[in-house]
C-alpha cells in the first residue's frame, strides 16, 4: 500500500487499518502535544500506523467570530515539533494553491479540504510538492466522480493519492455514509478512508455552530472496517465541549483506545476473507 512510503510511519507490516487523527485545529503547543502522545500511546500497542491530524487554519467557518487559527506559521511549526517528538507523520489542511508549498516544508501529507475537492490549481499545486495527496470527497458528489480528482493529481507528476469520503450531505441539516462509495473510490488503486467524526457533523445550525452526533462514533467506524476501508479519519480532543472547532462531533481522548482495540479486532476477521 502506497502509505508505506510516508516518512516515519509506523507498524505498516501488522494489517491493520492506518489511522488519521488529532484535533480538529491546532489550538496550542501544549494541548497538540498532549493528544499527540496519547495516541502514538495506543497506536503502537495496537500496532496501527498513524499519521497525526491537526489543521493549521480553519478557513471554512460559518460565523465571522468562529476559531481561525493562531498564526500560519506558529501553528505548523507546532506539527513539525509534533513530528519530530514522536517520529510520526503529519497531515494539515490546505485551501489556496499558494499554500500548498508552504505547508509541505512543514508536514508529509497535504489535506485537500471536501469542499475544495474539484479546485483544479490547488490539486495540481499540492500534487507539484511531491508529498502524499489526501483528497477528502465532497458532500456534494458521487464516488464515482472522484476519479477526476485523483487524475488531476496523478496527471501532475504525482501518484501518491488517498482518498477520503466524509459522508454526504441529506437535507440541508445531516449527513449519511453511502458505504457503496468505498469499494468503488478503491477502484482507483489508491487507499480510502472514511472520515469518521465529519460524517457525523450536522451542518447549517440556525446558531451558526456544526452539530453532530459523536454518540454514533463507533457504530460507523465499526461499518466501515467492516466493508474493507483502508484507512480512518477521527478527530480526538481532551475536552470535545471547549474545543476551539468542531467539538460537536468529536471523540474524546479518553474514549479512543476502547474504539480502536475494538476495530483492530474486527479488521483481524475481516482479515481472513
Amino acid at each position: 500500500m502506497m502509505i508505506e512510503n510516508i516518512p516515519n510511519i509506523k507498524h505498516t507490516d501488522s494489517g491493520n487499518f492506518f489511522l488519521l487523527a488529532g484535533p480538529c485545529a491546532i489550538e496550542g503547543e501544549e494541548i497538540a502535544m498532549k493528544i499527540a502522545e496519547r495516541i502514538v500511546q495506543i497506536t503502537d500497542k495496537l500496532e496501527i500506523p498513524f499519521i497525526f491530524k491537526g489543521s493549521y487554519r480553519k478557513a471554512n467557518r460559518s460565523r465571522l467570530d468562529s476559531f481561525a487559527g493562531i498564526g500560519d506559521e506558529k501553528a505548523l511549526k507546532i506539527l513539525k515539533k509534533v513530528s519530530d517528538t514522536f517520529g510520526i507523520p503529519t497531515v494539515t489542511d490546505i485551501h489556496t494553491a499558494e499554500e500548498a508549498a508552504m505547508a509541505a516544508a512543514y508536514v508529509d501529507v497535504l489535506q485537500i479540504p471536501a469542499f475544495l475537492c474539484r479546485q483544479t490549481d490547488l490539486l495540481v499545486a499540492a500534487a507539484e510538492t511531491g508529498k502524499v495527496v489526501n483528497i477528502k470527497k465532497g458532500q456534494f458528489l458521487s464516488a464515482e466522480s472522484m476519479k477526476f480528482a485523483v487524475n488531476k493529481v496523478r496527471e501532475s507528476g504525482n501518484n501518491q493519492v488517498i482518498l477520503t469520503d466524509r459522508g454526504n450531505m441529506f437535507g440541508y441539516q445531516d449527513m449519511i455514509i453511502d458505504y457503496r462509495g468505498i469499494p468503488v473510490m478503491q477502484e482507483n488503486n489508491c487507499p480510502v478512508v472514511l472520515d469518521i467524526t465529519h460524517s457525523l457533523q450536522q451542518p447549517n445550525q440556525t446558531s451558526g455552530v456544526t452539530g453532530g452526533r459523536p454518540e454514533l462514533i463507533e457504530t460507523v467506524a465499526k461499518a466501515g472496517i467492516a466493508v474493507g476501508v483502508d484507512g480512518i479519519f477521527i478527530e480526538t480532543h481532551p475536552d470535545p465541549a471547549n474545543a476551539k472547532s468542531d467539538g460537536a462531533n468529536m471523540l474524546h481522548l479518553d474514549y479512543l483506545e476502547d474504539l480502536l482495540t475494538k476495530l483492530v479486532a474486527i479488521r483481524k476477521v475481516i482479515n481472513q476473507f
